[in-house]
C-alpha cells in the first residue's frame, strides 16, 4: 500500500558560520546559548518512497548507519548517513511486510530485532506476524516469536546483555485477543514471559528503561577561600 505523503528519516547535518565564535562576547554567547539549534538544518536522506514510518533506529557509536522499517512494508538499512538504502525484506518473504519497530543491541551491533505490524490504529493498518532477530547486521534473519502479537509498537535490548529485550505489543487491532501487553525474553526470542498483562483488550505500545541515577558523597568545605 502507497502512500502520497513521503516520510524519511531527516538528520541534522549544517552548522552556521555565524553562530560558531572562537571568542564570543558576553551577548553572543548568551545568544548562542538561548537557542542553540538556530545553525542547524534538516535535509531529507531517503529512502525515497511513500508511506509513513515508526521503525527507525540508528547504531551507537555508528553516525552513518541506519535502519528504517516502514508501516506500509518494507525494512532498509543505509551505511553512509542516506546516501545509498539496502532493501533488507526482499530475501526474506515469510516476514510480514510492515515494520512497527527496530531496536539493534547496543553491545553487540550485529544483533537487530525488528517487530513487524504497524501499532497506529487506522481503517488500513498492515498487520505483522512477530519478530524477527539478525545477528549479522541485517544480512539474514530467522523468526524470534510472539507470533500472534499483530502489531509491534516497541524494542527494548539490555544496554549490557543483547540476549535480553522487551517488547510492546498492541495485539489484534480490531478485536480481542490474549497475546498482547509487555513481553520480555532472556534468550534473545527464543522463549517470552508475559510481564505485564490486563486483559486480552488491553496492548502495549511503548516501553523503556529507567536507569538508577548515583550520587557520590564527597564532602564539601563549609567555605572556600581563594587567590
Amino acid at each position: 500500500m502507497m502512500r502520497s505523503s513521503r516520510l524519511a528519516l531527516a538528520l541534522l547535518v549544517s552548522v552556521s558560520p555565524a553562530s560558531v565564535h572562537a571568542y564570543p562576547s558576553s551577548t553572543a554567547a548568551a545568544s548562542v546559548q538561548a537557542k542553540p539549534f538556530d545553525g542547524l538544518q534538516y535535509r531529507l536522506v531517503g529512502p525515497f518512497r511513500g508511506g509513513r514510518v515508526t521503525g527507525v533506529t540508528g547504531v551507537a557509536g555508528d553516525p552513518s548507519t541506519f535502519y528504517f522499517g516502514a508501516s506500509a512494508g518494507g525494512l532498509w538499512k543505509t551505511t553512509d548517513g542516506g546516501a545509498v538504502w539496502k532493501p533488507l525484506w526482499d530475501r526474506f518473504p515469510e516476514a510480514a511486510p510492515a515494520v512497527g519497530a527496530v531496536a539493534v543491541a547496543p553491545s553487540n551491533p550485529d544483533i537487530v530485532y525488528a517487530g513487524t505490524g504497524e501499532i497506529n490504529i487506522r481503517g488500513d493498518v498492515v498487520t505483522g506476524n512477530g519478530l524477527y532477530k539478525s545477528t549479522d547486521a541485517g544480512k539474514t534473519w530467522s523468526y524470534a516469536g510472539l507470533r500472534d502479537t499483530q502489531a509491534i509498537g516497541r524494542i527494548i535490548v539490555d544496554p549490557k546483555d543483547p540476549n535480553r529485550l522487551f517488547v510492546a505489543a498492541l495485539g489484534h487491532p480490531f478485536g480481542p485477543n490474549p497475546e498482547r501487553g509487555i513481553f520480555r525474553s532472556t534468550d534473545g526470542g527464543k522463549t517470552w514471559a508475559k510481564v505485564l498483562y490486563v486483559d486480552d483488550r488491553t496492548g502495549g505500545s511503548d516501553v523503556a528503561f529507567q536507569f538508577e541515577q548515583r550520587t557520590f558523597d564527597y564532602p564539601v568545605p563549609e567555605s572556600v577561600s581563594c587567590c
